[in-house]
């Protein structure tokens, strides 16, 4: 039986010479690969008591569907700028080249909720740190931050300390 690190595909030097790009599309287009990875994320955090699971566009979106689903909870779509339709509230955060805009609906989340935020890469932590900061605006509680792989070279659990993250696949470079 194939491991979920298996069905990764490595493409190295892109985007740019000495990067080690981790293909999550890889994992996606093998109905084993893909019903590996969300086994293997939600026994991560199976102990783990949430209402709510957020994900951010668009890839947190491919695995926070089938986690809500499997789990009976609520999917809160945590998308770029401009695209939700009803009243929102918004937070910018900085990229390598510039900065970037994340915005969530001002009634997906209540106060009080516990909600597991759920993306596919953790890099720097910035994605997830604006996450952070829109769901406790709108008073509910981060218990968990879910990736399928986390890029520990550029130390983006640091950025998150104080928050439980969990990844099944952690490279140690970047």
């Amino acid at each position: 039986m194939k491991k979920l690190e298996d069905y990764v595909v490595t493409i190295p030097d892109f985007p740019e010479p000495g990067i080690m790009f981790r293909d999550v599309t890889s994992v996606c287009q093998d109905p084993d690969g893909f019903v590996l990875a969300i086994d293997e994320m939600e026994k991560l955090v199976a102990d783990i008591e949430y209402d709510v699971v957020a994900g951010a566009e668009s890839r947190g979106f491919i695995f926070g569907a089938p986690i809500a689903y499997n789990k009976k909870k609520s999917l809160v779509l945590i998308r770029k700028k401009g695209k939700l339709p009803r009243e929102t509230i918004e937070e910018t955060y900085e990229l390598e080249y510039g900065t970037a805009t994340i915005e969530i609906h001002k009634d997906a989340i209540k106060p009080g909720q516990k909600v597991l935020l759920v993306d596919d890469l953790m890099a720097t932590g910035g994605t997830i740190e604006a996450m952070i900061k829109l769901v406790e605006k709108l008073g509910g509680e981060v218990v968990g931050v879910l990736c399928l792989m986390e890029l520990a070279g550029l130390k983006g659990r640091e950025r998150l300390k104080g928050y439980r993250v969990e990844a099944p696949l952690i490279y140690e470079g970047k």
